[in-house]
């Protein structure tokens, strides 16, 4: 598989003028902007919340149910909204100010977490309402990821957004530190409720953050029109631009497969080796400590070739299959550690590169689009690893997660390899058929 990876020599998706004359400012530059100092702030809570609500999720859905197909169910569930509606939410993240988007969506996760919060305190939740919430907090997710995405553009000068992406992936890495540790204790000493209660308010803080936000401070893009705001535009655009396409390609692959860690690790944590639900927010602080690791080498990185991010996505799905064999759990959780931190390399690397390759009035659709086969997928990937874990056991439902991301990088480093080898014999133009002129007699 290295072999194919490294036999594409491509260079990543083109880069804007600004990228290409970037100012070294390493993995920390985007601190400099005050915007986004205050953006990730906000984030850095919502986060921690997010991390929480995640472990206290899918551990009542699967102690309720005690079925890892029913935790592929809610996964589907949550992410089927942008299957569906990425696309028409990244047009939306075109036309109308993304912070307006941050906003509204900001107060509607809330009153959502805040619902199911009472149902759970009260002891009333069943599977149904797990499932309706999942639904619920997947619609509002859908329109928030492209307008969030690409509002990381309005905050940041171009010259500082790989940073900027890379950081925030970091920090979002980091709070998984923080946020499975602090449910599982929450959940051990006073109920799973309460995580959903303290991630509703900590809907605050972004909400405070972004109205923190000086106009005069952001870079908003042109608003698109409603004739070319549409989604057929930025599937044509993709299109014509090979390098985006596989790099979007490559992450629906792992999107869709590679990481469904709530079915695989709940299973991993109860089956494998017989722990409970501190043993599952291990995992996710390990895979985090990982995860924020890798974020930051690539953010540091100057340039990202697409064989990289190939490369990186081969590694990450061999050491899932090496993790769905671990004897011991001391050996899974270094490999869990070693999968985050290659993992966030791919994800942030191939994030910024599409970002930065993109015009800036095409952003939220190319990000929706992006978004979409990245996070859309889960509906068809969570059900069948969650069948395959419930039927097979948890190590066939997480060598299953490793093994398709190899799959995908060989396939992606083949076409990306065949492009080079047509895109060469194109400019040596066609064979000669006549005699080889001689060179000219020195003067």
């Amino acid at each position: 598989m290295f072999v194919a990876a490294q036999a594409s020599d491509q260079e990543g998706p083109s880069v804007t003028t600004a990228e290409m004359n970037r100012p070294p400012g390493g993995a920390f530059a985007a601190l400099s902007s005050r915007s986004y100092r205050i953006y990730l702030t906000g984030q850095s809570l919502a986060n921690t919340g997010t991390w929480m609500q995640s472990i206290a999720q899918d551990w009542l859905i699967f102690d309720l149910t005690h079925s890892s197909t029913a935790v592929g169910i809610t996964m589907a569930l949550q992410f089927l909204p942008m299957l569906l509606f990425g696309l028409h939410a990244g047009a939306l993240a075109d036309r109308i100010p993304k912070r307006r988007i941050l906003l509204t969506t900001q107060t509607l996760n809330a009153a959502a977490t805040a619902t199911l919060a009472v149902l759970t305190i009260a002891g009333v939740t069943k599977a149904a309402d797990v499932y309706a919430f999942a639904l619920v907090s997947g619609m509002i997710f859908a329109f928030d990821v492209p307008a969030r995405q690409s509002f990381i553009t309005e905050v940041v000068p171009a010259d500082r957004l790989r940073a900027a992406i890379s950081l925030t992936a970091a920090t979002f890495q980091a709070t998984r530190l923080i946020g499975p540790a602090i449910a599982s204790l929450l959940i051990v000493s006073v109920g799973t409720g309460w995580v959903f209660a303290v991630n509703a308010a900590c809907y605050i803080g972004p909400t405070i953050g972004l109205l923190m936000l000086r106009p005069a401070g952001l870079r908003p893009a042109p608003p698109a029109d409603r004739a070319r705001g549409t989604v057929r535009e930025a599937v044509r655009y993709v299109r014509g631009r090979p390098e985006v396409l596989w790099t979007i390609f490559l992450a629906g692959m792992l999107g869709t497969f590679g990481l469904n860690f709530p079915v695989v690790l709940t299973a991993m944590a109860k089956s494998a080796f017989s722990g409970d639900a501190s043993t599952y927010g291990l995992f996710n602080i390990v895979l985090g400590l990982g995860s924020a690791a890798g974020a930051v080498l690539a953010g540091a990185a100057a340039r990202t070739r697409t064989r990289t991010i190939v490369g990186a996505a081969a590694v990450f799905g061999i050491l899932q299959a090496a993790a769905a064999l671990a004897p011991a759990i001391a050996v899974f959780l270094v490999l869990l550690a070693a999968m985050g931190f290659v993992n966030l390399v791919c994800q942030a690397m191939a994030n910024s590169s599409v970002q930065l390759a993109v015009d800036p009035e095409l952003r939220g659709r190319v990000m929706g689009l992006y978004m979409l086969v990245f996070i859309g997928g889960t509906p068809v990937g969570a059900p069948i690893v969650g069948a395959v874990t419930s039927h097979y056991g948890a190590r066939a439902g997480m060598l299953l997660c490793g093994a398709v991301p190899v799959l995908a990088a060989a396939v992606t480093a083949a076409a990306l390899s065949a492009r080079s080898r047509r895109a060469g014999a194109g400019a040596a133009g066609p064979a000669r058929t006549g005699p080889i002129p001689l060179p000219a007699a020195p003067a």
